[in-house]
């Protein structure tokens, strides 16, 4: 119902369809209808129960009235209508019960207005022209700006990657309200809908389990809303069942987002590159994100050499994240020296900001906003953005590992281990 309308045979449709529950509600809608033209037998008696069994035989209406004063679970009713309702049908409900919260999460599932009995013509027939606005207001084709894919990818398990890919995704929603998809693509343990206080659902299973279910309607049903520009795609798998793919839903998930958003976030799990390298094919901007260790230096290496072979359409950012005030394990000068690159963003580590993210369920970026760390978030969205723009099939350079290098003959061990070495001679005395 609030899934993507497409212009396509309006005279198939009927213009209002409605389902009450009682007598004055009922006598109500068959004259206002009457007055604006359509058909009065278009209104129906037996509420959202009628509705979902009418809708799953019939064609959906442009407008839908549907009375849910006998529905004992009205998210779970409105779920259900959606799963009947053609794209682009404008939904307006009615009950009895008075909740701002049940209000925000009927229009969140896609409901264009909430009434609450008894309502009286004027209030009806303000809904009814706020719909018919709403189904006749002319839809672009597709954005004026050609679609972005950013992977963002961690060198590491702890490094934050998924704190990024979030932080990205919903400045690319908010701050430039480009209408945004975040796709989590660890399937057991992603943590993105958590990170935003979401829960995942399973859509992102379903896709697996049911690639030929992949269109556009199903990636509306099946992504969870975090605001009106940014939906998300997870799971939260048991981890006894292991998700047995050859990458094809992941693939065209990734289709049906260019269509359906202007920008596409994937939290990719460095695995991911091995097993499904294909999902590289179109992505613009990749961000490997890293921490100032010996560790991370050698897999970043070995990532950007990856990049270079497998995907060189994608433009590179290196993100060193977390990077605590002190001494790091490798120094930026010598972590830079090891990957032969500059790094492009350092998002410093501050413990009070991390901790207040995760209680108030916001991203590292909403949450820093004014600090050191918002404004480091800031610069790598814009980096990104500005990445996207630049010409494709760029020349790493210095970006990669060039076959044969040895990490250890890249570091300096004495400048860096100095104290280590001291305490050595010391004890042989």
């Amino acid at each position: 119902m609030n899934a993507p309308w497409k212009p396509g045979g309006p005279g198939q449709r009927d213009p209002f369809h409605a389902f009450v529950c009682d007598d004055h509600s009922f006598d109500l809608l068959r004259a206002v209808a009457a007055e604006l033209g359509w058909a009065p037998e278009k209104v129906n008696k037996g509420g959202m129960r009628n509705a979902v069994q009418s809708l799953s035989i019939t064609a959906s209406p442009q407008i839908l009235f549907v009375d849910m004063s006998e529905s004992g679970d009205p998210l779970n009713d409105i779920n259900s209508l959606a799963e009947v309702c053609e794209p682009g049908t404008v939904v307006i409900a009615a009950g009895q019960v008075n909740d701002v919260r049940l209000y925000r999460d009927l229009v969140a599932s896609g409901i264009q207005d909430y009434l609450l009995k008894p309502f009286g013509a004027d209030q009806l027939r303000d809904a009814l022209a706020q719909a018919q606005a709403v189904f006749m207001a002319p839809r672009d084709a597709g954005p004026e700006r050609p679609h972005c894919t950013m992977a963002v990818i961690g060198t590491r398990g702890g490094v934050g990657a998924s704190s990024i890919a979030t932080s990205l995704a919903w400045m690319l929603s908010e701050k430039k309200k480009r209408p945004t998809a975040l796709l989590d693509l660890d399937v057991h343990f992603g943590t993105n809908a958590l990170a935003m206080d979401l829960e995942p659902g399973r859509g992102l299973t379903d896709a697996i389990e049911n690639p030929s279910r992949i269109d556009g309607l199903f990636i509306e049903r099946a992504m969870v809303r975090a605001s009106d520009t940014l939906a998300i795609l997870s799971a939260e798998a048991p981890i006894s069942q292991p998700m047995m793919t050859d990458g094809g839903a992941f693939y065209q998930l990734l289709e049906e987002f260019r269509a359906a958003f202007e920008c596409s976030v994937i939290d990719l799990p460095r695995n991911m590159l091995i097993q499904h390298p294909h999902l590289m094919t179109d992505v613009n901007v990749a961000l490997v994100v890293a921490e100032l260790t010996l560790a991370s230096a050698r897999d970043t290496i070995r990532l950007l050499s990856w990049l270079k072979g497998n995907a060189p359409q994608t433009r590179i950012l290196v993100v060193a994240n977390r990077v605590h005030p002190g001494s790091p394990e490798i120094s930026r000068k010598d972590f830079e020296q090891s990957i032969e690159r500059k790094l492009d963003v350092v998002v410093p580590f501050d413990l009070r900001i991390a901790s207040q993210a995760a209680k108030l369920g916001k991203t590292l970026a909403e949450t820093a906003k004014g600090s050191k760390i918002g404004a480091a978030c800031a610069s790598l969205m814009e980096q990104a953005l500005g990445a996207t723009d630049a010409a494709e099939g760029v020349d790493l350079g210095k970006g990669a590992a060039r076959k044969g290098d040895s990490l250890l003959g890249k570091i300096d061990f004495r400048a860096m281990l100095p104290t280590r070495r001291k305490d050595k001679a010391a004890l042989e005395d």
